[in-house]
């Protein structure tokens, strides 16, 4: 294991703070955004509008600054050469990669046309329907990376193991994400143009993660304190670009949300099942195909989480601030860490049940 892998691995085994502040109480930043953001789009419409013009290429460069803002310091945290660990826990690593790129895309696609088309139809607006299918298909196309580490070390999952499957996932994800959205969309008969996504693509995931990984090397040249001291310095400004993010979108979504506050509950439904399926699938999957408790935890959790910075910043260039898309992606993070930290209690109260009948 090369020494950059070993530290990394030490990190998230035990040097990671669990969960930091804005981390601990991220729902209620979010419910607080939700409030203000509305609260300044009906109150300054016109400068929203403004903003919602600056586009180059249907970028829109505020959202796309501060996308960079929020996904760059995330992907700062991945060490590739974890990938030459695969081998160690290759059963662990085929059952996440089964479950994040076989099941749950498929399974949200499912899940968003069933939901949204024919049951909650009736309850929302019609000419958005697409765009909230389209929107959860993004959240569910993309595993979680940053957080993953958080989720892992609360269940006491082998940090090699979550090492590889993030590094694994996240270059699997610069050549599927894109083919697999276009798929899904196609599919449930919602057209995006090519060159926007692979727009996105490129901006919101090869780019910044080049970026992260140029900045990563440059700091540990420096030796791992200096690494360790800038993660911790520029952590906070990835949740204050999340959070302004957050606010523009809730501008513009403003009137949507005040027209049918019930938009908001019924997208959640089909995220949840979804984030509770995937991770017991995965979860039970470790187990018979004899995987410890270890590698089964965070195997769950990355099954269960999505990379919702992508999510929003991919909703946003596709489809807009005002679009359905967008307000779905941002359901995503206002129910991530509650109900990821239930799948955590849960994960570590089933350890007993887990370890029967099991040498671990």
């Amino acid at each position: 294991m090369s020494a950059q892998c070993e530290v990394a691995a030490k990190k998230a085994a035990g040097a990671v703070a669990p969960l930091s502040f804005f981390e601990r109480y991220l729902t209620a930043w979010v419910a607080i955004c939700i409030v203000v953001g509305i609260a300044l789009g009906q109150g300054w419409p016109n400068m929203f509008k403004a903003i919602g013009a600056m586009e180059v290429a249907k970028v829109n460069l505020p959202v796309g600054l501060l996308i960079w803002v929020m996904i760059i310091p995330m992907l700062l945290k991945i060490d590739f050469g974890a990938l030459q660990q695969v081998r160690q826990h290759s059963k662990g690593i085929a059952v996440t990669l089964f479950v994040n790129w076989a099941v749950k895309p498929f399974s949200m696609a499912f899940l968003g046309w069933l939901f949204i088309r024919v049951w909650f139809a009736p309850y929302l607006p019609s000419a958005q329907i697409d765009s909230y299918i389209a929107g959860l298909i993004l959240l569910a196309a993309a595993p979680c990376t940053a957080m993953v580490f958080v989720w892992s070390r609360l269940t006491g999952g082998d940090p090699y193991f979550t090492l590889s499957q993030v590094a694994i996932n996240d270059l699997i994800m610069v050549f599927a994400f894109a083919p697999l959205v276009a798929l899904l969309l196609g599919v449930s008969t919602i057209i995006v143009p090519w060159a926007t996504l692979l727009t996105s693509v490129v901006l919101y995931i090869v780019l910044p993660v080049i970026i992260a990984q140029v900045i990563r090397r440059a700091l540990l040249a420096k030796g791992t304190a200096r690494f360790d001291a800038a993660l911790h310095k520029i952590q906070p400004w990835s949740i204050a670009a999340l959070l302004a993010t957050l606010v523009l979108l809730f501008a513009f979504q403003g009137d949507a949300i005040l027209r049918q506050p019930l938009v908001i509950a019924l997208l959640a439904v089909p995220i949840l099942i979804q984030v509770f399926f995937n991770a017991g699938l995965a979860y039970w999957l470790n187990k018979k195909v004899g995987e410890k408790h270890s590698v089964a935890g965070p195997s769950a959790l990355i099954g269960a989480s999505n990379f919702f910075e992508l999510a929003v910043a991919a909703a946003i260039s596709l489809f807009g601030f005002e679009s359905g898309a967008a307000l779905a992606t941002v359901v995503g993070v206002l129910i991530e860490v509650p109900v990821m930290l239930l799948v955590v209690k849960v994960v570590n109260a089933s350890k007993p049940w887990y370890e029967a009948g099991h040498s671990v």
